[in-house]
């Protein structure tokens, strides 16, 4: 049995009627909202409707633009372990039948990362798919097999597939077999640096998917070498420079093309930066790799079989992705791996967990150009297990208990809140953010919208108090207040008038006065709402903010953000417009600003540069921007 409340059904219901007949007013539209609370008081609870108004907040407030679209999400899960299968079959058929349909059904879960062989969750000796005595080799792969994974693992993984036909399965090695190696050992040491190894172990690999393949568990992503800057693991891994997994993707792509397979490779896959303890023992050999892995790999000539990268969470934060894609903005960016851990003090685990994994994961990674979200074990014992060395305190989505209770952690509901209301083919739109992965006490959040028009907002409130903010999408807004520490979802169909925004990529700002350091005129214009430009004294005529559109282009509406500094807004401005910097033309000549929002309507005109300039003295009063938008009417 569970020990949680069952969450709430995740039905995405259309919240805006059609057109009524004559007579009869339109229904107000309105938002549905489930939440999670720390205290494990609500879990995906279903909190009913709130009802948009028009979009005069007097609260911070969310703009959703549902014209800027970013990725498309592929999904959202964790790991079938072999600790995973074995605590799942610890279970009764109908146990372990309510326990799956739990997570691939009722939660949504739609994305798995498998291993390929033995990772350090397995509840017995390191293993590959090709072993063979000590001191032999098998090129030709004659004693290939995957008849270990036929009790348990592959069982499971067709059930979920059953149980969830949009799943997407990538599958990841810790270590090429033995015989490949230096070493001679599963457990450390590299690929042995032959041609004739690197063809073996394409090989291996290819002929892992078909049989995959054969067993009803099609392969759709594929990476090489799980963290393969851990030079001195003491579970199963590998070092293989970005040089080696180039050689390895090299042979590889073209076999997976010549066997007629569509499983598509990933690179790195391992953390956002470098880990420290790793940097410290980088071979004199791969020093151009530190910090710099994904960067040398989609560099070389192995790029071109390369779908994307794959990143994991233990070291750096997730704007490391965001760096990559505007590097290589054609390659796709997963986040494929992340554990949750025990607390100090255990009473704490959810509440931790579910703060973290919100901040860094759910909202955090795909505000950075991530198509998934990826847990590490689905499921594991009270005392994290069973595992070989590795992580002591990991946490899984479910605890199996060996009395067969079975719990939702953290981990179940935060991939909930993402996995149960988006669709196949959902995009990520953009909205304003005040939150930071770091914590900075505010809202954050991130913005979808599904096949079928349907609006998903996943909101945190990273403040232990309740927080009150609001959402607006074009002329409609709506007011909430969320639990401290909560996250949110909130559903909603339909599109409001909203003009199309202007992508505001290679903008540019100055201001005068400048700081020099914190809050910059550069954050006014870098497209995050967490981040400001702000005078740092009151204000005074004279005063202005200068934006470089970066090229001539026709705009409608400028608007000036505040961000949660509501009262930070000018009391007297005007606005100059001007197509080279050097002749300015008036477009608002006496304006009063009122709130978060002051917007300045050029008309349609042409311009480069947008420049608000301050007209009226309030000593009082410093004058803040958290984010500039231009809109096309």
């Amino acid at each position: 049995m569970f020990r949680s409340a069952a969450a709430a059904g995740a039905g995405v219901i259309a919240l805006i009627a059609p057109v009524p007949a004559f007579g009869h007013p339109a229904p107000t539209p309105t938002a549905r909202v489930w939440i999670t609370t720390p205290d494990g008081s609500q879990l995906l609870a279903d909190k009913g409707t709130v009802a948009f108004g028009g979009p005069t907040t007097t609260v911070p407030t969310v703009v959703v633009d549902p014209g800027r679209g970013f990725q498309s999400m592929t999904g959202f899960g964790a790991s079938i372990t072999d600790s995973s299968a074995a605590v799942l079959y610890g279970l009764d058929q109908q146990a372990r039948d309510a326990a799956m349909s739990s997570l691939f059904k009722a939660d949504g879960i739609d994305f798995l990362r498998q291993p390929i062989g033995a990772s350090d969750f397995t509840d017995e000796p390191p293993y590959t798919y090709d072993d063979v005595p000590a001191g032999q080799t098998d090129y030709g792969l004659r004693h290939f097999s995957v008849a270990h994974d036929r009790s348990q693992i592959l069982p499971l993984l067709r059930q979920a597939e059953r149980l969830n036909p949009h799943l997407t399965v990538m599958a990841t090695p810790w270590s090429p077999p033995a015989w490949m190696k230096t070493g001679d050992s599963t457990i450390g040491g590299r690929l042995i640096d032959k041609p004739e190894i690197y063809r073996a172990y394409a090989a291996y690999l290819v002929k892992f998917v078909q049989a995959y393949r054969a067993e009803g568990v099609p392969i759709d992503l594929l990476s090489v070498q799980n963290e393969p800057q851990n030079v001195t693991p003491s579970i199963p891994g590998t070092d293989m420079g970005s040089v080696q997994e180039a050689k390895v993707i090299e042979q590889l792509g073209p076999m997976l093309r010549a066997a007629g397979l569509h499983t598509r490779i990933l690179g790195y896959d391992h953390n956002w930066t470098e880990h420290p303890g790793d940097v410290g023992n980088t071979p004199p050999d791969e020093t151009a790799d530190i910090n710099h892995y994904p960067q040398n790999l989609l560099a070389s000539p192995a790029a071109k079989w390369i779908s994307g990268t794959a990143y994991h969470c233990y070291s750096g934060d997730p704007s490391a992705m965001t760096a990559l894609h505007n590097q290589f903005p054609a390659k796709d960016i997963y986040f494929t791996e992340c554990s949750g851990s025990q607390s100090g003090d255990p009473a704490n685990t959810f509440s931790d967990t579910l703060k973290w994994h919100a901040r860094n994961l759910i909202i955090g990674n795909t505000r950075n150009w991530a198509k998934s979200v990826v847990n590490w074990n689905i499921a594991l014992d009270p005392a994290g297990g069973p595992h070989t060395n590795g992580c002591t305190g990991c946490t899984g989505v479910l605890t199996v208990a060996p009395d067969g209770t079975v719990t939702r952690n953290a981990e179940y509901y935060t991939l909930g809140h993402v996995a149960r209301f988006l669709q196949p083919g959902a995009r990520r739109v953009a909205s304003t953010s005040f939150g930071t992965t770091g914590w900075n006490g505010q809202v954050m959040d991130v913005a979808f919208v599904n096949p079928d028009g349907s609006t998903v907002l996943v909101a945190h409130n990273e403040n232990d108090n309740p927080q009150t903010f609001a959402v607006r999408e074009g002329d409609r807004a709506f007011t909430y207040t969320l639990p401290g520490g909560a996250l949110a979802t909130f559903v909603w169909k339909g599109r409001f008038a909203t003009p199309r925004p202007v992508d505001p990529a290679g903008w540019t700002a100055t201001a005068d006065p400048a700081p020099a350091t914190g809050d910059v005129p550069a954050n006014a214009a870098d497209d995050d709402a967490s981040t400001r430009f702000s005078t740092g004294t009151g204000q005074q005529p004279g005063q202005y903010l200068q934006v470089d559109l970066g090229r001539v282009r026709s705009v409608g509406d400028v608007v000036f953000d505040t961000g949660v500094s509501t009262g930070d807004y000018p009391r007297g401005y005007a606005v100059t417009v001007s197509t080279d910097g050097k002749h300015w033309t008036t477009a608002v000549g006496h304006g009063v600003g009122s709130g978060q929002f002051t917007t300045a309507d050029l008309h349609g005109r042409w311009v480069r540069y947008v420049r608000i300039t301050l007209t009226t003295a309030a000593p009082d009063n410093w004058w803040s921007v958290a984010d500039v938008r231009a809109y096309n009417n």
